[in-house]
């Protein structure tokens, strides 16, 4: 039987309720999650790295509560009051500091709720105004930890789904796995990595295309670069 590797098509990210897995990396930032009315000051920060589901909880949150949902890069001048509360994407990115702080003295004077998200947490965000930092400060804040590997696993099929990219070779999965650093990131480059390829050739992948596709991620201090080299790529003329 063919083995193929198949054409992705670009799509936004599923950022749905049931494609959320739980796990011991995100658990700090659900329980904070399931009681808003508890936050100190009415603001949360979810702080982690690039990919472990900052974006997709605080989507789902806005969702359920019906909160406004904004992006810090599109943040300037004064930003309108929200009837129920905010959800903020980049939060440690704003377009204009001023209007960060008009947007949290606004939420607090209102009694609202603000959850954001940001790579770092706000003791390491890079801002100038005195005020902005203080308030900050002041904010409860939930780090998301690396996924575990069955969470990586799960993120890994994830990404595929989003862009409909469907790995049918069971041995270029395998080296995703084993080759490529164990974080979010790595896995949702590699998958951005393939469907570029693909897009760029026009075609279904080889499995020589695939691999060298994401080469330059693989992690060759894992201790697995000895694995590939013993073991090289099976020889098959049919695509993936």
């Amino acid at each position: 039987m063919t083995q193929q590797l198949t054409l992705p098509i670009e799509r936004p990210p599923s950022y749905a309720a049931a494609d959320f897995v739980p796990d011991a990396s995100n658990e700090e930032a659900l329980r904070w999650l399931l009681a808003p009315g508890r936050w100190p000051n009415r603001r949360l920060v979810l702080a982690g790295p690039v990919g472990t589901g900052k974006t997709h909880l605080l989507h789902i949150t806005a969702e359920a509560q019906g909160w406004d949902l904004l992006h810090g890069p599109d943040l300037r001048g004064l930003p309108p009051l929200p009837e129920r509360g905010v959800a903020l994407d980049e939060a440690d990115l704003p377009a204009e500091e001023e209007a960060l702080l008009h947007l949290m003295n606004a939420c607090a004077e209102a009694g609202l709720p603000l959850l954001m998200a940001a790579s770092r947490a706000p003791s390491r965000w890079r801002l100038a105004l005195p005020d902005l930092r203080s308030r900050l400060a002041a904010t409860a804040v939930a780090m998301l930890d690396e996924p575990s590997d069955a969470l990586l696993d799960a993120l890994l099929a994830k990404h595929l789904a989003d862009l409909q990219f469907e790995i049918l070779d069971p041995y270029i999965a395998g080296v995703i796995r084993r080759r490529l650093p164990r974080s979010a990131a790595a896995m949702a480059e590699a998958v951005a990595r393939l469907g570029r390829a693909s897009l760029v050739a026009g075609r279904r992948l080889t499995r020589g295309d695939a691999l060298e596709a994401i080469k330059p991620l693989f992690d060759d201090d894992s201790g697995t670069s000895g694995q590939d080299s013993a073991n090289p790529v099976p020889h098959s003329p049919a695509l993936l």
